[in-house]
């Protein structure tokens, strides 16, 4: 019930159906194709938008034990379900109070820089992780760096790079591994981590001790080698508020980029760009109904998109549409990637809250 209302809460028109039983199946497929190596679980924006505080207790008891954030204010959504040494903050500690947090927590941070390892250090130092660039370019202290004094005697757990192109059958992966052996032998740390979810497929040279595999918990497939081992976890629902019929000539939605060319029985479904459901599924997305493809007609709105509902004659306002939302068959028609696909659905979509424990 709302604070200025007595009357509860409507039950939302979009929700994010979940997996749990594939999430978990997800992380211990992963988990043994890293071999020796330990996988641990990227589960920044949100868990990749599907609601860390569901996410993480999940994988928890499958048996991960280290996660990867990018940000410090995705912490707390963690803390009360893993130990605080267990999570790892990629961006580091940008300033004074990125340190304080960090050491008041237990948390991680990942330095990526000269400047962050002496920030941290001045600080009090402590347990700690190690960003190095192999080749990607982005955060991570360059290799020219590792000879530095400020980092002699730095308390390590783990070295970690981050592959560019891992799902690429492409020169750069063997090039970054030959550069990230290098850095084992120059950097001594408790631990070493190089694959993301691709990098895991590419095979034991490139698993080191840590995987973080990231979008294939979530059912991403980044490799063929994937295929047929990583299941679905989500799938976005949303109710149809209004079913009206077209007359051939009819025009559809903004701009009027269809125009029916026969009768059609037409369906309007409460999402839209606004959801994360973009304008790249105008005249391309599909919507599915008890086995049936309905087909999106026209421009895809703000909050609402229209579809052909011709072949669900027994379709009624309020019934649930399942988005076609095959992660790799989604990412080929939209043009969007994996990755962008989860993290894109907005916080219309009900994403319900984790039980506690009875």
């Amino acid at each position: 019930m709302s604070a200025l209302s007595p009357v509860p809460l409507p039950p939302a028109a979009l929700r994010l159906a979940f997996d749990a039983t594939a999430l978990a199946a997800n992380w211990q497929a992963l988990d043994r194709l890293s071999g020796a190596a330990r996988a641990g679980a990227a589960v920044k924006a949100d868990a990749y938008g599907l609601g860390a505080a569901r996410v993480v207790p999940i994988l928890a008891q499958a048996g991960c034990r280290d996660w990867f954030v990018a940000h410090w204010c995705e912490v707390p959504d963690l803390l009360p379900h893993v130990p605080p040494a267990s999570i790892h903050v990629l961006h580091g500690p940008m300033n004074a109070a990125d340190v304080a947090y960090a050491r008041a927590t237990g948390v991680s941070p990942v330095l990526n820089s000269l400047a962050q390892v002496q920030r941290w250090r001045e600080a009090g130092g402590g347990l700690c992780d190690l960003m190095v660039d192999t080749g990607i370019n982005r955060l991570g202290l360059p290799l020219a760096d590792l000879g530095d004094p400020a980092l002699a005697g730095l308390d390590i757990d783990c070295c970690i790079s981050h592959l560019a192109s891992a799902d690429e059958d492409v020169a750069q992966n063997a090039q970054q591994l030959e550069r990230f052996n290098a850095v084992r032998a120059q950097v001594p740390a408790r631990r070493y981590s190089l694959a993301n979810s691709a990098g895991i497929a590419l095979g034991a040279p490139w698993h080191a001790d840590l995987t973080r595999p990231g979008i294939a918990l979530y059912g991403g497939i980044v490799r063929s080698e994937l295929a047929g081992v990583i299941a679905p976890v989500a799938r976005p629902q949303a109710a149809v508020i209004q079913r009206r019929q077209l007359s051939a000539g009819d025009r559809v939605g903004y701009n009027a980029t269809f125009v029916a060319d026969r009768p059609i029985a037409a369906a309007v479904v409460a999402v839209g760009y606004a959801d994360g459901y973009l304008r790249t599924w105008s005249g391309r997305g599909e919507f599915m109904w008890q086995g049936r493809a309905l087909p999106v007609l026209g421009r895809v709105s703000m909050d609402m998109t229209i579809v052909d509902a011709t072949s669900a004659p027994d379709l009624a306002e309020g019934d649930w549409l399942d988005l076609a939302y095959n992660l790799p068959e989604a990412a080929k028609i939209s043009g969007l990637s994996q990755y962008e696909l989860l993290t894109l659905l907005g916080r219309r979509f009900l994403r319900e809250k984790p039980r506690p424990a009875s």
